[in-house]
């Protein structure tokens, strides 16, 4: 499981940082979560193969989130994309891209799907043979939603030394990895844990921007490896916090130790701090296998 950080401050963006999105890379698959302005441009510095992002997950429609979507839009339909591409987002999000589109005469060749997110309640937004994709209702001042990202069980690894040693004919390879018990060539009921390895666990990633402190989330992300929380202020500015529904890094903190997540990765941090560092020491002091985000970062889980 691949992260590539493009952008993780709140708001405006700057000279040198930008406002959020990221590339996960997940069994083979790639999506985009949240496209602030300048992401296409995040895309190619960071050599991301973006003509393989099939579907975009959006939080919810503030400008930081969401102004570099329209733009990616029309880049992949000026390269001469053919493939579908979905957009997962709050209702809207259709009226807004489809507006601009009209307007500027620029259909895009390849099909646009939406996928509008309106619900209060966790819902299975993606789902394919290897992935599900459920949606994480947020705290935030308008209709916002985090994604939970969860591979599928694997089959399990065929152990050939020990298929061969029980004398199993390899046609039935097939039905020992989907986990069934075979009979060897001498009669024998060879049990499937005797001839197979245990599948790679399958790996889970939550993204969870922007919120305020909220433990109602905690049921829906419990236990995943790795958990990407917001973490827009200090401790110290908590009432700015709880005013602009927003989370300080120590209360990521603190819903990373509530779900025993594995990893936690602080973001979105305010534009008004010259530096990250002490978002990283304040919330160890409550979870200590905390990394901190920063643009054009990549993280291998």
């Amino acid at each position: 499981m691949k992260l590539t950080i493009l952008g993780c401050h709140a708001a405006t963006p700057r000279t040198f940082t930008n406002p959020t999105a990221q590339v996960l890379e997940i069994s083979g698959r790639l999506f985009l979560i949240d496209c602030g302005e300048g992401t296409q441009v995040q895309l190619r510095r960071n050599k991301v193969r973006f003509m393989r992002i099939n579907h975009v997950f959006i939080s919810h429609l503030h400008g930081d989130h969401l102004y570099g979507l329209i733009g990616l839009v029309s880049t992949f339909m000026l390269l001469g994309r053919a493939t579908d591409l979905h957009i997962h987002g709050p209702k809207g999000i259709k009226e807004i891209i489809t507006l601009q589109l009209r307007l500027g005469q620029a259909w895009t060749q390849y099909r646009l799907y939406f996928h509008e997110l309106e619900s209060d309640q966790p819902e299975i937004v993606f789902e394919d043979e290897k992935v599900t994709v459920t949606s994480v209702p947020l705290s935030h001042r308008i209709y916002t939603n985090g994604f939970v990202f969860r591979e599928k069980r694997g089959l399990r690894k065929l152990n050939i030394e020990a298929a061969e040693s029980f004398g199993i004919d390899k046609c039935y390879y097939r039905n020992i990895v989907l986990g069934k018990d075979v009979t060897s060539n001498s009669g024998q009921l060879i049990s499937n844990d005797l001839v197979t390895f245990e599948p790679v666990p399958p790996k889970s990633y939550a993204f969870c921007s922007d919120t305020v402190f909220d433990p109602g989330i905690v049921p829906h992300i419990q236990g995943v490896d790795v958990l990407y929380h917001e973490s827009t202020f200090l401790e110290r500015e908590q009432a700015l916090a709880a005013r602009t529904m927003h989370a300080t890094a120590r209360q990521a903190a603190q819903i990373a130790k509530l779900a025993d997540v594995g990893t936690l990765v602080l973001g979105h941090y305010s534009t008004r701090y010259d530096s990250v560092a002490d978002f990283g020491t304040e919330a160890a002091e409550i979870f200590p296998n905390v990394v901190l985000s920063q643009d054009g970062k990549t993280f291998e889980f």
